[in-house]
């Protein structure tokens, strides 16, 4: 299994979700045979495009979600400390001591605590032109459903059932034309310019956006 999907187990760990995802529920960007990656593409080809002007879609680069996470944070995640696993799950004293030791480890510094929520952003991304598997979880939409704005994540269920990744681990998403969703199932490949930039409101926090050029349903 690949490396986001141990990340998403271990932040699965520590919020206590209902049940850890399934293979189904993670999005592994390596399943869809050819990365579409032009190493012709430059930061001034972004630069130059006019308003509603898109790029060639052989422009755009398939990246892995852990691609978007600082070194330091994914090892953090990917190495949680012992007391994770020292508790049944599901029990009562597993919800309450879970509470109990995040407020003692965000105490002491813990890096597994600050990395399950953390704003740091690999800088390179910035205004890249990027292509990336995910999960709408839809923020902005009209009386028949058409999507405007969302977030971008990982896994099915984030920010709805389940807890949400780490901001790092979450895109806003614009895209004024609208995208129709027949199922939150569903998953999309989606690509656009990504910028560093964070966006918070009341559903979730993510430290990167995307202007979106292209979407399709995504299909292993």
């Amino acid at each position: 299994m690949s490396l986001i999907t141990l990340l998403l187990g271990a932040c699965d760990e520590i919020e206590q979700s209902e049940q850890t995802p399934s293979k189904q529920d993670v999005i592994n960007t390596k399943s869809n045979g050819k990365n579409t990656a032009n190493a012709n593409q430059t930061d001034s080809d972004t630069a130059r495009l006019t308003p509603g002007e898109k790029l060639p879609k052989t422009s755009f680069k398939t990246i892995e979600w852990t691609d978007l996470m600082p070194k330091d944070d994914l090892d953090a995640l990917l190495n949680p400390p012992d007391y994770l696993s020292e508790i049944e799950d599901g029990s009562i004293e597993d919800q309450i001591t879970s509470q109990v030791q995040s407020t003692i480890a965000a105490a002491n510094d813990d890096r597994y605590q600050q990395a399950l929520v953390s704003t740091r952003v690999v800088s390179e991304m910035n205004d890249q032109a990027i292509r990336i598997p995910g999960f709408v979880v839809p923020v902005e939409f009209d009386d028949e459903q058409i999507i405007t704005q969302f977030f971008l994540v990982p896994f099915f269920g984030a920010c709805i059932h389940m807890p949400p990744p780490p901001p790092n681990q979450i895109i806003f998403v614009e895209y004024p034309k609208g995208l129709q969703l027949e199922s939150l199932y569903d998953p999309f490949w989606i690509s656009g310019i990504l910028q560093t930039s964070l966006v918070e409101n009341e559903i979730a926090k993510a430290t990167y956006s995307l202007n979106l050029q292209y979407f399709e349903k995504y299909y292993e």
